[in-house]
């Protein structure tokens, strides 16, 4: 097993042998920081090979943990350990931002888990649920060096202090027992050349044994490395810009003096300046190309899409940055490591992320763009990009070159002669992940946040460095001790003040619903601030502003080159634009991200690559972040139009599509853009339209052979059809109403054997009023509805101040064409009265059970009410002993008929008929125009007359369509 691993090897060099007995012979946590280019991914592969020796056969409960800082580098290992390890049985699982949450359950059976600091962060915050990883027996780290990372050390850091956590947690569980049952947990971690790699060390350290530390020199390098910085002038009033477009013009007499007419590699600060730089090379310079080189770069240009590319790559030179098509960067990355492509130009990212090492490096200026400024490069990224010169295979030197300005040029030199210190970042992003431990119970207190803290990175730095973290040089142990326990107590206190934990006067943390949320979600604390400023009125259009302003977009950048097609998007008389158009132009981040949610939701193309990954990434994010602000606002009463309108959010973040979208056919299997463009146009732009439609037709439409028109049909009978009814039940009062919402699955049987949707898919049920208050909110899942067909509740409806109408709504958890809204208005035993006016029901959109027998309602004139509920009208009718005439005035008050001011006799005076007849005749002669329903009115009627009836004594058969009145 052991030689089928690294039959690729055929000998170690010094870094290797160095570590082969640590690594191969015990189960030390280890720590090596070499030159890249010095085999350090065997490293891993050693210590994978210790724990399979260990481990006895089957392997079935052991699991190891790559974990790297970017996906490129993930890809690389994944796609390389796959081909390594699987003959041997060990199944490999990648875990990234682009693996969705379904994957989840193929972990369980990987052996070998390949993931990023966020990702694993986002799944060990439920660790306590989830025993992946309490089976981790092998962590290890790749470019342990990024913890310096202003944005993502701090996670890099918690999550191996957390790992760390796991296991002395399970320690203490099983305290009682022999510790020998609990399988250690062992890491090994990897970084370029860092000074104070003795620190890494000290952290990953367990209270057995202290962790190795294997530090190699550069001398030790496999490939030797020249290293030479080279300065040129910058006039004061020079841009940046400028200047690095002035350092095109230098490269080619730079590769032509130190290339030795090998493959070469320059580093540029942004992706337009790639592109920039590589065509004037391709001008200035002439490379010599074998018939053989050419013949296949030939071939590598006729298979790429871009058309700049393919100009250039025939002269040899190319370009690759993180904006391109996967499959022209594939193309470029072949033809560079095959040797046929001489130059290539590329962004800082590759330096950490694909392996192609070149014999000559170049970094174009030292200035990159960042956050809308230029930067100088961290020593690591310096230090990164150098390492890739160099290829071990072909090479015994190789050459690295630094283009600068002349007054840093200097200290470039003394830079290289030495090193940046590794530093926490931790204590800028406290906030969010002391949230997370007490979600978890990690911490619990004071003491135990104090105790947490000593297991950080940040800890062993403060107390080497204190002055770094703003706390006095002077100060020994105890006292910087005591700064970290302030620190944690004002993070504290901010979570405190947002209701995301609760702090007693002892100091004891809990979490609340909210902080849970948060956690469980991996929200900013800078985002669930936003979100506390609610209204609760808030419209879709104001949801995806404020959704566009999160933290969690900030890696999205507003590029120059953009602007004319995201202004085009959102304002052209002769095209499709968005839904809500933003004022003026696109000038900032949060508008090209709404602008960009907007275009997606629309199905409006978007040409740029480049605009199509940051929309790809926006929606990743946008998915988290809208599921999670449903879910809080669901915490509250008083905010149903924002919570309804969360709820449509999220959806339609899930499916891609606007929740009045006429694509509905998008998310069916096989349909994409353009089919489903075909259908829209055919005016298929429903689920009951297509699957009305003939199967021979909808292959006619989409231009498919047999039997694709049947499978779309298929699949859109195996959707689940819902069906809302909403009756009001005879228990009423003045202030409240009870109605009985029966939801039905009206193809329930047919769902039993085969369904479209996924077994998770359920559908959330949001009742409010006319007041924003919601009345009922609960998540319905079809698993209930395909047990008998349907769900019933029976829902009390508090009196509105504004109206008695109320919005019922059943929205689908995944698909956009399946929500039921409907308006209702409940009856209560009074009419509304507000100051001195009758406040009657109108607009009746759903039909209730007293429609469906006495028909609509209508409006009853309005009067004068007094203090007991009567109007002037009937004081004056009960004065002359009368009732009221049939007229339909509006003010019976200042119409031309005398019955309208003083009435008409009683008609039991007239014939004798019963009081339940003459009601029933009177109904009759009436066209239904009073907002108090029937039977209520009958019971009124009976209360002014101030007689007793009883309805026992009267013998009447009501006709078929009048339902039997409640006694």
């Amino acid at each position: 097993q052991f030689r089928s691993i690294f039959k690729e090897f055929p000998y170690f060099n010094y870094a290797q042998s160095k570590a082969l007995d640590d690594l191969l012979y015990t189960d030390r946590n280890f720590v090596i920081c070499a030159p890249t280019g010095s085999g350090k991914t065997v490293m891993f592969e050693l210590a994978i090979t210790r724990l399979l020796m260990e481990a006895p056969l089957p392997w079935l409960n052991i699991k190891v943990v790559y974990m790297a800082p970017i996906k490129a580098l993930c890809s690389q290992r994944f796609d390389d350990w796959k081909e390594k390890f699987g003959p041997i049985g060990l199944s490999c699982k990648e875990l990234t931002g682009d693996t969705v949450m379904d994957d989840l359950f193929e972990i369980h059976h990987a052996h070998i888990i390949i993931t990023t600091p966020e990702k694993w962060d986002s799944m060990t915050r439920r660790w306590r649920d989830n025993s992946i990883v309490q089976l981790v027996r092998l962590f290890l780290i790749d470019e342990v060096h990024v913890i310096k990372d202003e944005s993502r050390g701090a996670t890099l850091e918690v999550v191996v202090s957390r790992m760390k956590t796991v296991q002395s947690s399970l320690w203490r569980l099983l305290e009682n027992r022999d510790h020998d049952s609990v399988p250690p947990l062992r890491f090994v971690a990897v970084s370029a050349t860092i000074p104070n790699a003795e620190d890494i060390a000290e952290w990953l350290s367990d209270s057995k044994m202290p962790a190795v530390c294997l530090k190699i020199d550069e001398d030790q390098r496999p490939v030797k490395l020249r290293k030479i910085v080279l300065g040129f002038p910058c006039s004061d009033n020079q841009t940046e810009f400028k200047f690095d477009l002035t350092l095109n013009y230098k490269i080619a007499s730079i590769i032509q003096t130190y290339s030795e007419q090998k493959p070469a590699l320059v580093f540029c600060a942004t992706r337009k300046g790639v592109q920039q730089a590589a065509s004037i090379l391709a001008k200035d310079a002439k490379f010599l190309l074998s018939i053989e080189q050419k013949q296949r770069l030939q071939r590598s240009a006729n298979s790429l899409k871009d058309s700049k590319l393919r100009d250039l790559l025939m002269c040899g030179v190319a370009y690759h940055h993180a904006g391109m098509e996967i499959s022209d960067r594939r193309i470029i990355e072949g033809a560079f490591t095959a040797g046929d492509l001489p130059v290539l130009f590329t962004t800082s990212t590759l330096a950490m992320g694909v392996n192609l090492p070149a014999h000559l490096v170049v970094i174009k200026s030292t200035m990159h763009y960042v956050g809308g400024v230029f930067q100088e490069y961290s020593e690591t990224d310096i230090l990164q990009m150098m390492g890739r010169a160099g290829r071990p295979q072909f090479d015994t030197t190789a050459t690295a070159v630094i283009m600068t300005r002349w007054s840093t040029r200097e200290k470039y030199i003394q830079m290289l002669n030495g090193a940046d210190i590794i530093e926490s970042s931790l204590h800028r992003h406290l906030v969010e992940h002391l949230n997370a431990e007490i979600v978890l119970h990690t911490i619990t207190d004071v003491a135990v946040a104090l105790e947490w803290i000593r297991s950080t990175f940040l800890y062993i730095r403060a107390l080497k460095n204190p002055t770094h973290y703003g706390f006095s040089s002077g100060l020994n142990k105890i006292g910087i001790e005591a700064k970290l326990q302030e620190l944690c107590l004002k993070n504290l206190n901010d979570l405190s003040s947002f209701d995301l934990i609760r702090m007693d006067e002892a100091n004891n943390f809990k979490p609340t619903e909210t902080g849970r949320l948060m956690a469980w979600y991996y929200i900013a604390f800078d985002t669930v601030k936003q979100f506390f400023t609610i209204k609760g009125t808030e419209t879709l259009n104001e949801l995806i502003t404020m959704i566009s302003n999160c933290t969690e977009f900030l890696d999205v950048k507003l590029r120059t080159n953009e602007k004319k097609i995201l202004n085009t998007l959102n304002k052209d008389k002769d095209k499709i634009t968005i839904r809500f158009p933003m004022e003026g132009k696109i000038k900032t981040r949060e508008m090209k991200i709404n602008c960009l949610i907007q275009a997606q939701l629309g199905c409006i193309p978007i040409q740029d690559f480049t605009l199509t990954q940051d929309t790809g990434r926006i929606f990743r994010n946008g998915l988290r972040v809208t599921r999670w602000l449903s879910d809080f606002l669901a915490s509250s009463k008083n905010n149903f139009s924002a919570l309804l309108n969360s709820l449509i959010l999220a959806k339609c973040f899930r499916c891609k599509l606007w929740e009045n979208s006429l694509h509905v056919s998008k998310q069916l299997e096989k349909i994409g853009v353009s089919l489903s463009n075909a259908m829209v146009n055919a005016g298929l732009t429903s689920f009951k339209k297509i699957e009305d439609t003939n199967a021979r037709e909808l292959e006619l439409i989409l231009n498919r052979h047999p039997p694709f028109g049947n499978q779309i049909k298929e699949s859109v009978l195996h959707l689940p059809k819902y069906e809302l009814d909403i009756e009001q039940l005879p228990k009423y009062s003045d202030t409240l109403a009870e109605i009985l919402v029966t939801i039905k699955l009206t193809n329930y049987e047919q769902l039993q054997t085969k369904r479209t949707a996924t077994d998770f898919h359920y559908v959330t049920l949001v009742i409010g009023d006319a007041d924003n208050q919601v009345i009922f909110n609960q998540k319905i899942m079809d698993s209930v509805l395909l047990k008998t067909g349907d769900w019933k509740k029976k829902i009390e409806v508090k009196r509105a101040l504004k109206s008695e109408d109320i919005s019922i709504n059943l929205i689908s958890s995944d698909y956009v064409g399946l929500d039921i809204q409907q308006a209702y208005t409940a009856f209560y035993l009074t009419p509304k009265t507000v100051g001195s006016k009758v406040v009657t029901n109108q607009n009746l959109k759903a039909a209730s059970s007293f429609d469906m027998y006495y028909g609509s309602p209508q409006t009853l004139p309005a009067g004068k009410v007094d203090t007991g509920g009567r109007t002037k009208q009937e004081m004056t009718y009960k004065k002359y002993g009368n009732r009221e005439c049939n007229h339909r005035c509006k003010n019976k008050d200042v119409c031309g008929h005398d019955c309208c001011k003083t009435g008409v006799p009683p008609k039991s005076e007239m014939n004798g008929d019963s009081k339940f007849s003459l009601y029933l005749a009177d109904l009759r002669s009436r066209n239904s125009i009073s907002s108090v329903p029937p039977v209520k009115r009958l019971k009124m009627q009976m209360l002014n007359q101030a007689q007793n009836v009883d309805l026992k004594q009267f013998v009447f058969t009501p006709k078929p369509l009048l339902p039997a009145l409640p006694r």
